[in-house]
């Protein structure tokens, strides 16, 4: 039987191993804190940058985060080449962290 895949929009993961692994272990993600430090300033002065720019800087980085696609941000400040230093799933571990953190 061939595998099934599921796109989560980072990359390809085989179906059959996802519910495997759900079943017997955890896996672990961790950010150094050196990447986790640059992807709050990425995020911050992306968003200001598309602020700036009369966007609504929220949407436009959701847009980017789920689909790859960098057009999503503006070329202002060099944002777009700045957003894509690092992988966007670094950047929604910042994202998920800071409103977790900061949540009240």
């Amino acid at each position: 039987m061939a595998a099934r895949y599921i796109d989560f929009g980072f990359k390809q993961v085989d179906a059959g191993r996802v519910a495997e692994m759900a079943d017997s272990e955890t896996m672990m993600f961790k950010m150094d804190k050196e990447k986790e430090n640059e992807a709050r300033n990425i995020i911050f002065s992306v968003y200001q940058a598309l602020k700036e720019k009369g966007y609504n800087p929220i949407n436009q980085i959701v847009g980017y985060i789920l689909s790859g696609d960098p057009t999503y941000i503006t070329n202002h400040m060099n944002a777009r080449s700045i957003v894509r230093r690092l992988e966007r799933d670094e950047l929604l571990e910042e994202i998920v962290r800071y409103y977790l953190e900061n949540k009240k």
